[in-house]
């Protein structure tokens, strides 16, 4: 809409940026070539109106992308690597490309976003804001959203998928009580920002809930948290085994920082698992490789990423899927 309430129509970008609808078009839809500077115009008159493709009129036209867009926090992180692999092979099977993008959490974003005209959208962000997730409903595009927290009034359209971190944390903790330990700390995720994990998180609050359940001591010695890097995550678990309350298991949030804490325990002395048993979460190939090699919970790739994209393919077909929800599977290995 622009300022007097109107519909905001490609005629206006191609009025603004001092070309033809033709060209507008060309832009919007990436189908032909366009000089840069023209791009230029037409992507900055985009963003001044705020101009968003009437996504009801494309689909009656029934006109198709073929395109997936998979958004993720953390793009190099070899679990969304191997996830988006999986679904690659099920997305092109079925006639579509998938692409990878990290999320960027900008009004901005999402505006590109939308007027990329993707046939369907999958979210696996623990930060990505609800309210863009119903911009991007309200855009007419199909969303798949990974359950990584707990979220109020998503739209009703939005599939979920949960593909078992809460009980997988659990798990992780049952797992290290029934080895004996029963001073269990949990290693939240290194953040460039040092943003530290709240209980809406599916994995911290699935660590506090079996502790809790289980009687454990649970306070502010209870997580390691808010680290930038692998240096100061090392530094911080060290810090934490000298000189907080006595720890015999740790649970971290994925291999990385496990493993990241088992070498700053072993390097203060403890041996492992025999004064320390130490569980990851995704089953990455750190896991396998460290030394001791890694316990681990297991979530069903493949079986996520089939899932995943045929929701999608119903949704672009009118269909509603059902939510979909997924058990993880534990591997156990040297480390505890």
């Amino acid at each position: 809409m622009n300022q007097n309430g109107e519909r905001v129509t490609r005629a206006d970008v191609a009025k603004l940026a001092g070309v033809s609808e033709t060209i507008v078009s060309y832009v919007i839809n990436n189908n032909r070539y366009v000089a840069k500077e023209k791009r230029v115009r037409v992507e900055e008159a985009i963003s001044a109106l705020n101009y968003r493709p009437n996504n009801v009129a494309r689909a009656l036209k029934g006109k198709h992308s073929n395109q997936i867009l998979f958004i993720a926090d953390q793009i190099t992180n070899e679990y969304f690597s191997r996830i988006v692999s999986e679904m690659d092979k099920y997305a092109y099977e079925a006639g579509y490309l998938i692409s990878l993008c990290a999320n960027r959490n900008t009004p901005e974003f999402v505006s590109q976003v939308i007027s990329r005209q993707y046939d369907g959208i999958i979210i696996s962000s623990t930060s990505f804001p609800t309210e863009y997730v119903k911009e991007l409903d309200n855009a007419g595009i199909p969303v798949v959203m990974f359950k990584h927290r707990r979220r109020q009034q998503l739209p009703e359209r939005v599939a979920v998928l949960a593909s078992g971190l809460y009980t997988g944390a659990r798990d992780c903790v049952s797992h290290l009580a029934e080895t004996g330990r029963k001073n269990i700390i949990y290693i939240d995720r290194i953040s460039r920002r040092g943003n530290r994990s709240t209980e809406d998180d599916l994995r911290l609050s699935g660590f506090v809930d079996e502790m809790n359940a289980r009687g454990f001591r649970l306070d502010e010695y209870s997580t390691v948290a808010g680290c930038h890097n692998e240096m100061e995550l090392t530094e911080a678990v060290a810090k934490r085994l000298k000189e907080g309350p006595k720890v015999d298991g740790m649970f971290g949030r994925n291999d990385m920082v496990a493993c990241i804490a088992m070498n700053a325990a072993m390097s203060l002395g403890y041996k492992v698992p025999q004064d320390l048993g130490v569980i990851g979460f995704d089953n990455s190939s750190i896991s396998q490789f460290c030394s001791p090699r890694l316990s681990t919970m297991e979530m069903q790739r493949e079986e996520i990423s089939r899932t995943a994209i045929q929701m999608i393919m119903d949704m672009v077909d009118g269909k509603r899927p059902e939510n979909a929800e997924f058990r993880t599977n534990l591997i156990v290995r040297e480390s505890t």
